[in-house]
């Protein structure tokens, strides 16, 4: 279908059966005049109902002595019935379909990934996959060419052929050798722009330059341009014009990210760094950079001479004070053009149009729905452009803070406190403390505040703020940072961490009057509900806990898992100390699992919940698990979540209220 936005009205332009299986599944040309889309092909055979079908023989996987560390991943590919139906279910035939409705063959069947147009429409970029397949890993590291066609559907060149990817380095920046992240430049008819590891993709080799970032014109057979080299893995570009990019590069393990300006006509000159920080550190960032459309209609970096404007959120210990800068790229100047200084209020900066000078702009309150705005930055205006009411009365009064308080080794720390609907001064009331923990390289960085008390109230299905209509204090979002400095791993020290911020925690709300500490809850989900199942396993803070869609047993992702590299192997004792299922022994404190049955999420097997839910009874523990059918790592249906909200009502109401 095809809708013609000045009337509004919708067209069907064919009845062919798409494929919106793997990406890209329609595609404009650049002038408009017709889609390039995935059509199931006519060759298509049934698929093997792999559950009932006979068994053509054994299942066989080979070692052949490389080391091929891979995350733990679910849904993976398990046998030749599997090969046969992935490969049925991805192929498609490129079909080329003009406004009329006319269709025509673009290219023949295969199992097409990512499909992109240069800017000019005249050529595409073609990514399609092939076998051997793996039982190891996801299909985004089989066996692929990337290849460039004309918009007529003729083969060019092929740019690059990636093997079967198994046995990659050790490490977070690892990556593979040969090109990569390849795409067209955005400023330029048909450019094609990649990056290439100078480290070998190993992180471990120690090099000045991990990666280089070259440029290839048509007809994409010659020698490439070298653009500039990154001292950290590579991460993306905006491109501004024939002088002016920025690219942008980052490191894992020092959380270091660097941002260069460049001029891609001239390699002879060396890019200039204009940022050098630790992306966790939310004070000092810079923002975002303003993006604007060229004619080709790409998002291209606004620039104005030399200078080119970001929109940051205006995060600090004084609060958060969203801001517009202007950044000259030769002299490094900046300036600040523009400041929010509400106080009791939220405006968050979308957007800005530097010939007119004019910002889009969102403004809420703790009980105001964001509306959007013009903000005109000549005259001083504020010109409104949606008025939306607030949907949720039952909680539209509710009282709300910020509130911040110091661990015992002096770290600032903060949680975002709601008091019960009906709050009465002198009363102790019960707690739920929901959180998720979170790794930091610097104390800095994890003390930091990045909560705002003026951001409306929005309860999302898994929210715990519904809970304030029962009577329960909510500590939403605390702080709960994980800090390993200098050579330490934040995991060397999770535990004593984790216990030290949830109480911390209870600390700063009891210490207000307002709780009555022996009847706190503990909530969070996947890593949160790791969290939980740690705290009720290692403290007797908590009355009872809510872990859902977690992992609790790290011995079954031995590779690594959430922000660790090390392997089990490396570090057993951390995977050990860490991991509930091996204490579950300990548990003395009423535990609510939940789980979708079909979680597909990295390391969050449903098993994890059942293991961990057996070990617990065998062992006499207070446990219960809800499995919720069809549902993966979120909840979607509404009855899997009201029956979610439900049995966490329950739990609370039985073990923490009624204590």
């Amino acid at each position: 279908w095809v809708v013609d936005l000045k009337t509004a009205k919708a067209k069907r332009l064919t009845k062919a059966i798409l494929n919106a299986n793997m990406r890209d599944v329609i595609n404009w040309f650049a002038d408009g005049s017709a889609l390039l889309v995935k059509v199931v092909p006519e060759d298509r055979q049934p698929l093997i109902n792999t559950e009932s079908a006979t068994p053509t023989g054994p299942t066989v996987s080979v070692s052949d002595g490389k080391k091929a560390q891979n995350r733990t991943y679910q849904d993976l590919l398990k046998n030749k019935n599997d090969e046969f139906n992935f490969e049925q279910l991805t192929r498609s035939t490129l079909v080329k379909v003009d406004l009329n409705g006319n269709a025509s063959n673009w290219l023949a069947p295969a199992m097409y990934g990512n499909i992109d147009v240069a800017p000019d429409g005249q050529y595409v970029l073609v990514t399609r996959y092939k076998k051997p397949f793996s039982y190891l890993v996801q299909y985004n590291r089989f066996p692929s060419v990337t290849s460039v066609y004309t918009q007529q559907g003729k083969f060019v060149n092929d740019i690059v052929s990636v093997p079967l990817i198994e046995d990659l380095p050790k490490g977070f920046m690892a990556t593979r050798e040969g090109r990569r992240s390849v795409q067209w430049r955005d400023d330029r008819p048909a450019t094609l722009v990649f990056a290439e590891a100078q480290d070998k993709g190993d992180p471990a080799v120690e090099v000045d330059y991990r990666d280089a970032v070259y440029a290839l014109e048509p007809p994409f057979d010659g020698t490439p341009s070298l653009l500039l080299k990154t001292h950290n893995r590579f991460s993306r570009i905006m491109w501004g014009d024939d002088n002016h990019a920025i690219a942008q590069d980052y490191w894992w393990n020092t959380r270091n990210t660097k941002a260069y300006a460049f001029n891609p006509s001239d390699s002879n000159t060396e890019p200039t760094v204009i940022f050098d920080r630790n992306y966790q550190d939310a004070y000092s960032d810079p923002g975002s950079f303003v993006t604007e459309r060229n004619e080709f209609g790409q998002s291209v970096l606004a620039i104005d001479g030399a200078k080119v404007f970001l929109l940051g959120d205006g995060y600090s210990d004084k609060g958060q004070f969203p801001f517009l800068d202007s950044l000259n790229l030769k002299t490094l100047e900046k300036e600040r053009l523009y400041q929010s200084a509400y106080t009791d209020k939220l405006e968050e900066l979308y957007d800005y149009k530097v010939d007119e000078q004019k910002l889009t702009v969102s403004i809420e309150s703790k009980s105001e729905y964001p509306n959007r705005y013009f903000r005109d930055l000549i005259n001083q205006s504020l010109t409104q452009l949606t008025d939306f009411e607030n949907p949720f009365k039952a909680i539209q009064s509710v009282k709300k803070e910020v509130i911040t308080y110091k661990r015992n080794d002096g770290l600032e720390l903060s949680g975002t406190l709601y008091l019960p609907v009906g709050y009465q001064e002198g009363k102790q009331y019960p707690m739920i403390l929901w959180a998720y923990p979170r790794e930091y390289k610097d104390q800095n960085s994890a003390s930091q505040n990045t909560s705002n008390p003026n951001e409306f109230t929005y309860p999302f299905w898994g929210s715990p703020i519904y809970w304030v209509n029962k009577g329960y204090v909510v500590l939403d979002g605390a702080a709960f940072p994980i800090v390993g400095e200098g050579d330490e791993e934040p995991n060397d020290s999770f535990r004593s961490q984790l216990v030290a911020n949830a109480r911390a925690a209870i600390d700063a709300v009891d210490a207000r009057g307002l709780i009555d500490r022996q009847r706190v809850a503990v909530g969070g989900h996947s890593y949160g509900a790791f969290m939980v199942a740690n705290l009720l396993s290692h403290s007797d803070l908590f009355a009872a806990g809510i872990a859902r869609s977690g992992a609790y047993n790290r011995t079954l992702t031995p590779f690594g898992f959430q922000s660790e590299e090390r392997s089990y192997w490396e570090a057993p004792e951390v995977y050990y100390t860490m991991s509930p299922f091996m204490h579950a022994d300990k548990m003395k404190t009423p535990l609510l699992l939940i789980h979708g049955e079909a979680d597909n999420n990295s390391g969050t097997y449903p098993m994890q919940s059942e293991r961990y839910f057996n070990a617990l009874k065998g062992l006499g523990a207070t446990a219960r698990l809800v499995m919720l059918p069809k549902e993966s790592h979120g909840y979607r249906a509404k009855e899997s979540i009201l029956h979610m909200l439900w049995e966490q009502d329950q739990w609370l109401e039985q073990h923490v209220k009624a204590k």
